[in-house]
This record gives C-alpha cells, sequence and structure tokens, in this order.
C-alpha cells in the first residue's frame, strides 16, 4: 500500500471513529434528555444546588420554607448524577461541574450543605422530617407509623412481602396493621405468616431498601394529620356553649364530618372509662382546688366514681366542699372539668393512664 493510501486509510478510520463517538454523545444526550422530561421541578433544583454547593446560598436564602423543605427531600433522595445530565440541567456551570465528574445527593450531603448557610434549629427540623418516625432501625420506624398508613401502602405489596415486614413488627402494632387492611389480603397474609421460613438476609436487606427508599423518605410529604382530628382537638378546646353551637351548625351543612369530629373528641364524661387505677392517678395529679369545682357540675355517676376512689373522709370533705360553695358559674365549672382532661391527656402520653377516646368499640368492659 503506497504511503498516500495508507493516510487516507486513517483518515477513514479516525472519521469512523469520531462519527461513533458523536453517535454514542447524541444517544446518552437524548437518553439524559428523556430522563430530565421526567424529572419534577425540585428534582431538578435539587440538583442545581448540589452542584453549587455552598454558594447557593443567596438563593436558599430566597426560596419559602416548603420550597426549602421539598428540595431538601428531593437531594437527600437523588442519587449520583453524572455530569453530562447536569450540564443539561444548567448549561452555566458546565466548566466547574465538567471537572468534578458527578454530583452526589444523599442524606449526609444534604445535611453539611444545609449547615453551611441554614440556622441549625431549621437544618435539624428538615433532616428530622426526612428521617421519618423515629427509630434506629427500619423496623422500629414501621413501629412509629400509623397503621392506617402503613396499611394503605402494604396492600399493594404481595403478600408474602407483607408478612415478612409484619413479622419483624411488635405483635401489637402488626395487630392493628392486619385489622386496618381488607379482609382476604389480612386472611393471605396470616397465612403466609405460619408457613414462613427463616427470611434470607440478602430479601431482607431489600425489602429495607424499598421500605427506604418508596416509602419512609416520601413518608413525611404524603402522611399528613387526619383533619377531623385536628378539628376534634380544637373543638376540646371551646367551651360548651361555642362546642354546641358549632357541632350543631356543622350538622346542618356536613351531619358526617360532625359525627367523626364528636367521635374523636375526648370531653369530661370520657373520664367515666378510666379503669380504677387510672381514676386514681389522676386524683394523684390534678389541682385538689378545682376538682370539687369539676364534680359540682358532673352527675352523680361521676362523682361516685372519683370518690369511691378516695378515702372516706376525702370523699366526705370533698362532699362538703361542694355543699359549700353554693351556686357556680357554668364557665367556671368547665374551666375546671377541662383542666382535668388535659391533665387526664398528659398522663395518657406518659403511658400512666390509658384513654378510650370517643366511646364505642374503644370503651372498657368489666
Amino acid at each position: 500500500m503506497s504511503q498516500a493510501s495508507a493516510a487516507k486509510a486513517e483518515r477513514e478510520q479516525a472519521a469512523a471513529a469520531t462519527a461513533a463517538a458523536e453517535t454514542a454523545t447524541a444517544a446518552r444526550t437524548a437518553e439524559h434528555m428523556a430522563t430530565i422530561a421526567k424529572m419534577a421541578g425540585p428534582q431538578k433544583a435539587a440538583v442545581v444546588m448540589l452542584a453549587i454547593g455552598v454558594e447557593a446560598k443567596p438563593i436558599w436564602e430566597r426560596l419559602a420554607e416548603d420550597e426549602q423543605r421539598e428540595i431538601s427531600l428531593a437531594m437527600s433522595n437523588v442519587g449520583e448524577v453524572q455530569a453530562e445530565m447536569v450540564e443539561l440541567l444548567i448549561k452555566d456551570f458546565v466548566g466547574r461541574l465538567s471537572s468534578a465528574g458527578s454530583v452526589v445527593g444523599s442524606y449526609e450531603h444534604t445535611q453539611k450543605l444545609l449547615q453551611q448557610f441554614l440556622p441549625p434549629e431549621r437544618v435539624e427540623s428538615l433532616m428530622e422530617e426526612l428521617r421519618g418516625p423515629a427509630g434506629r432501625t427500619m423496623w422500629d420506624k414501621l413501629d412509629n407509623v400509623n397503621e392506617n398508613v402503613l396499611a394503605n401502602y402494604l396492600k399493594n405489596e404481595y403478600p408474602q412481602t407483607v408478612s415478612v415486614i409484619l413479622s419483624k413488627l411488635k405483635s401489637d402494632h402488626a395487630a392493628r396493621v392486619l385489622t386496618s387492611l381488607p379482609q382476604d389480603f389480612a386472611l393471605e397474609v396470616i397465612q403466609r405468616m405460619l408457613r414462613m421460613e427463616p427470611v434470607q438476609r440478602e430479601i431482607l436487606e431489600k425489602i429495607e431498601s424499598t421500605l427506604r427508599s418508596e416509602f419512609m423518605t416520601n413518608l413525611a410529604r404524603t402522611s399528613k394529620r387526619d383533619s377531623h382530628e385536628q378539628m376534634a382537638d380544637i373543638f376540646n378546646n371551646f367551651d360548651r356553649q361555642t362546642e354546641g353551637r358549632f357541632i350543631s351548625m356543622l350538622e346542618t351543612k356536613n351531619k358526617d364530618a360532625a359525627d367523626r369530629i364528636r367521635s374523636l373528641m375526648f370531653v369530661f364524661e370520657d373520664l367515666s372509662k378510666l379503669d380504677p387505677g387510672g381514676v386514681q392517678t389522676l386524683l394523684r395529679n390534678v389541682d385538689k382546688s378545682k376538682l370539687g369545682l369539676a364534680l359540682k357540675g358532673a352527675n352523680e355517676e361521676m362523682r361516685n366514681l372519683f370518690m369511691s376512689n378516695m378515702s372516706e373522709r376525702a370523699a366526705k370533705l370533698l362532699r362538703d366542699e361542694m355543699s359549700s360553695m353554693g351556686p357556680v358559674k357554668l364557665k367556671d365549672v368547665e374551666t375546671a372539668q377541662q383542666d382535668m382532661v388535659n391533665t387526664a391527656k398528659a398522663l395518657a402520653e406518659n403511658g400512666e393512664i390509658v384513654l378510650a377516646e370517643g366511646g364505642g368499640a374503644d370503651e372498657l368492659i368489666y
């Protein structure tokens, strides 16, 4: 082959190689563009923020609190983003990104970045939301997830997977979740749990990974407090007259909502469902100066419940005190009763007593 022919062959090979490289680049670009087209705004913003690093502080300061929360959640879940895709998202930073090679988004990276320009308490608040329910392990966290929220997620999984998950939860929580699942599905899960053999570590790790990526990271954004529960708490803090007026008004517009709120409210009369131990614990913690006033407006059954859990002498002194009060204002009685309710709720939160809220199926039977 002549020197001219060899040179021509080399040029053709180089041209072919260049064309192949351009084709491959075009294919990657098209793939990246398709991925970008599917990305939500917060995801795109998260990649840009991670690429900018601490110099993004002026941008963060201009964002609203809910925007900071949403972008932070996206940052903690974005994983690794290749530089080519980042370049397509933000052309102004091609030089910096090309030298960096890639951007890695993780929980640790997110926290470290936020600490550079947000107050510590704000960072902790954001990261707490990203962490989801309290707990050191995935199973600890699931034990703190509302059973209805967890059941709503699990009902779309395979029964075998659900059986593994429930076998790792505390028995009482697993029972509540099973109760919240569709009946036929729950029965299938129970049967799988009965036949369950030791689960391989790899499978368990895969289930944990899926729960973490598909459920826990989205829990803070998707799980919101039931609006009826929130309204019941608000109604609990009305005086009786205001509460009655609003409930009556709501019943004319939306009876189902009024009934739901009423069932969730915990009122003074619900203290009658306390067991003797609960009554005695409550008596030790209430403001003694207001006890007589609270019971002054109670029915005889409620009075007997509390007095039967006192010494005979203490009960007699309380009756004498109530008799000597004379007429009292309804507002003062309701305030004293609400104080007792608040004390009972605080004791319940500390696990010192058990409250049966809403009556019905929750009422204690002796």
